[in-house]
């Protein structure tokens, strides 16, 4: 357990530390609003790789748990052969899909054997990973850095292309848009209480320059971390929560226990049970049931105003969001598959069970 751990952690030093490598100068390197799924298609990478895909695809491979989920929320999970079995991919129907990882390292043969039509590698890949496949004449389409909210958009869109599910891509992006704007309606006159995003005993915690910290403050709360003047994944020292004194704690749920020091015991969040979790499949992959993640902070830390901004949109769509209607368009995304459909249903009322 301990090794996953670190091998999370790592994933996500590496998820906020990289920086786009080489950004391209096509035009096409930056999605327009919308998907254009015209073949033949020539898209330009993060590595500055033009790559072409003559017609749409048969035969997807997902190199990283955020190029599954998208590719399940768009709709094109019909045609993905291989994609990483582990606790990031648990809430994902694995099927007889092939398991492209070992441990979490990326095991080439596997992919190579498989001969996809184009393999997804999210920025978090390495680049030896893509070059090995890319010399054993695969597609490989590197996506830039997510660092935002507005990137993981971009990067639907361009997924949309890659599989030739513009459709479902841009319902999916109109759908993260239409749950942003109820979130932005609902912290329009709200206060945003200090918040301490908890990651370990040490008092590690998620800085300014991560995609953890776009999320807190999406979701109206302050990151206790930006008063700290910490940019990236760095402790906090006992002294500095004890003395800010943050009113909630927040941490993702594949802790067991709350990860704070014994001193973190003593604040406000903690003596007033102003503690509690979200789900960290949601929370920390660059793909669009990050979502779900900021509305679950919203509905905790500010669930009147949510709760009326949400009446507001249902008012407004001529929507029932009782719970009873399952199509209600507030607890799912569009381009699903039926069974994730049914999933996506599950998370939003059990957002903090999942991996």
């Amino acid at each position: 357990m301990r090794q996953k751990l670190v091998i999370l952690l790592t994933a996500l030093l590496t998820l906020s530390l990289v920086a786009p490598v080489a950004a391209a100068s096509s035009a096409s390197a930056t999605p327009d609003a919308t998907a254009d799924c015209t073949y033949p298609i020539e898209l330009t990478d993060a590595t500055g790789e033009t790559i072409t895909l003559e017609e749409a695809p048969d035969s997807i491979v997902a190199l990283q748990p955020s190029d599954a989920q998208t590719v399940f929320e768009i709709g094109a999970e019909d045609r993905l052969v291989g994609m990483p079995d582990e606790e990031a991919t648990s809430d994902l129907e694995m099927g007889d899909r092939v398991d492209v990882t070992d441990n979490y390292a990326i095991v080439h043969e596997r992919v190579i054997d498989l001969d996809p039509d184009v393999v997804l590698a999210a920025n978090i890949t390495a680049e030896e990973d893509v070059e090995t496949l890319r010399e054993a004449g695969l597609t490989v389409y590197h996506f830039d850095n997510a660092a935002s909210i507005d990137d993981v958009r971009d990067n639907v869109l361009r997924t949309g292309e890659l599989t030739s599910e513009c459709d479902g891509a841009t319902e999916t992006v109109d759908w993260m848009d239409d749950r942003l704007e109820v979130v932005e309606t609902a912290l329009e006159d709200a206060d945003r209480p200090l918040a301490y995003y908890a990651m370990g005993e040490d008092g590690m915690t998620a800085g300014t320059d991560t995609f953890i910290h776009e999320v807190l403050t999406t979701a109206g709360v302050e990151n206790l971390a930006e008063r700290a003047d910490i940019g990236f994944y760095q402790p906090l020292s006992s002294e500095t929560i004890i003395e800010e004194d943050p009113e909630w704690i927040i941490y993702s749920d594949d802790r067991a226990e709350v990860p704070i020091p014994d001193a973190a015991e003593a604040t406000t969040a903690y003596q007033n049970d102003n503690v509690f979790s979200v789900n960290a499949n949601q929370l920390n992959q660059p793909a669009p049931q990050v979502i779900y993640a900021v509305i679950d902070i919203v509905e905790t830390v500010h669930p009147d105003a949510y709760e009326q901004a949400a009446e507001g949109l249902d008012d407004a769509d001529g929507t029932d969001e009782s719970g009873d209607d399952e199509t209600d368009d507030e607890d799912s995304i569009p381009g699903f598959g039926v069974p994730v459909a049914v999933a996506a249903l599950i998370a939003v009322a059990f957002l903090a069970r999942r991996r």
